[in-house]
């Protein structure tokens, strides 16, 4: 029933006649529009909100392939319009805060929205300004970054004119979106350069907050191959702190044997910087966030710890999973069939296992696909040895999961190549 309401806060917020929702949805990217369009599969007579402020949505897991040539940005992007599930009221504003005792989402515009079902999933934050001068630097003077569609053509930009020197490549401190893309973007100019005859005047540096190569051990040894193959020099615990673009300077916060922490200047003639990344702030300050900031929700159901009409998912879930598309793929019809169970008074049965896939592109034409679930328990799909870098992988990279997403995925299509667990032979 829609009637309206007062409240005493500030502002006196209003709950409008017909403004309250069986489902709404906060953000309208891979997870909302995935879950918006399985539910309406299921339960045509929904009455569905997705609140999302862009016009633009992008098929993020592109942006590396835009920054090493092989995409253009126009093909990671889509209208917002044209992926919005048909009977689904979009709200074009962002979310401000969120008042679950009484089912009501604020948005940026002071108006109130109601709901039976929350499902949140806005994704995570960039927080370029915790870099000194990066935000200014981005675009020029040879800094890059592939974590926007807006900046990933510079980088393609930067490597095509990468003529020699130094050649610096970062990762902050976890959790990211895509733990494999700073080191991808790295390899992929890395075999640009050596086929054109500029690797071998070429000083390539990752310098990485964290102390291992990837977080899953089962791939570091063919991960650790290329890096020996291009010459790649390995900083570990080595965190940018800031960066002066015109004197081409980068500053770094690095970590001795014995603790102690000093900073160090490096210079470059091209960096590629993966900006530190967070639970977006509105999120951090409501009673949906856990201690670090992330929706605080069940691991396997994805359902809220607090609020049983509330479900997280995707990259702001609280959830210990790698934050890839393909993790989405997984978490949303286990949301899906949550919010539908809870409707009908059951409880579903469905539940997530923590997969996530990181299609680590090694060189043009060949990737290794790593599958993972909770716990870093490899899990592949296919019957091969994902350790090894494989043209097929490749393919399917480039051609086949674009199109998954576009066509499948996003029109509410649940598929899966069944992962499982299995040993794996002894690398050689």
């Amino acid at each position: 029933m829609n009637v309206m309401i007062a409240i005493d806060t500030p502002g006196d917020l209003f709950l409008a006649p017909g403004n309250s929702f069986s489902v709404v949805i906060v953000g309208g990217g891979a997870a909302g529009i995935t879950v918006a369009a399985q539910l309406l599969k299921r339960r045509r007579d929904l009455r569905i909100a997705v609140i999302e402020p862009s016009e633009t949505h992008s098929y993020q897991p592109g942006w590396t392939l835009v920054g090493a040539g092989v995409f253009t940005r126009a093909e990671t992007e889509r209208r917002e319009a044209s992926v919005m599930p048909k009977g689904v009221t979009w709200l074009k504003q962002a979310a401000k805060l969120f008042h679950p005792e009484l089912n009501w989402v604020e948005l940026a515009d002071g108006s109130v929205v109601g709901y039976d079902h929350l499902v949140v999933c806005p994704g995570l934050q960039l927080d370029w300004g915790k870099i000194e001068g990066l935000a200014e630097a981005l675009g020029s003077n040879g800094v890059c970054s592939n974590y926007a569609a807006r900046h990933a053509e510079y980088t393609w930009e930067c490597i095509q004119a990468f003529r020699g020197g130094t050649a610096l490549f970062t990762q902050p401190p976890m959790p990211i979106k895509c733990a494999g893309a700073p080191q991808k973007i790295m390899y992929l100019a890395s075999d640009h350069f050596r086929k054109n005859g500029r690797l071998s005047v070429a000083d390539i540096e990752f310098n990485l907050a964290g102390d291992v190569l990837f977080g899953v051990p089962a791939f570091v040894p063919p991960l650790q191959q290329a890096v020996d193959g291009y010459g790649i020099k390995l900083n570990f615990k080595h965190t940018l702190k800031a960066v002066d673009g015109p004197a081409k300077k980068a500053v770094f916060s690095v970590v001795g044997p014995d603790g102690a922490v000093t900073e160090i200047v490096r210079p470059f003639d091209m960096i590629h910087v993966t900006p530190p990344q967070s639970a977006p702030d509105f999120i951090k300050a409501s009673p949906l966030a856990n201690e670090a900031g992330w929706i605080a929700v069940d691991p396997a159901t994805l359902r809220h710890t607090k609020f049983a009409n509330v479900f997280g998912l995707g990259d702001a879930a609280g959830t210990t999973n790698a934050k890839t598309a393909a993790a989405v793929r997984l978490q949303a019809p286990v949301v899906a069939d949550g919010v539908l169970a809870a409707m009908d008074g059951k409880v579903s049965t469905a539940r997530y296992d923590g997969y996530g896939s990181c299609p680590l592109t090694t060189a043009y034409g060949k990737v290794v696909l790593a599958e993972f679930i909770y716990g870093g328990r490899v899990t592949p799909s296919f019957p091969f040895d994902p350790r090894v870098p494989r043209t097929s992988a490749w393919l399917l990279k480039t051609k086949l999961l674009p199109f998954m997403y576009w066509r499948l995925m996003l029109r509410g299509n649940t598929f899966d190549i069944k992962h499982r667990e299995r040993p794996l032979a002894v690398a050689r």
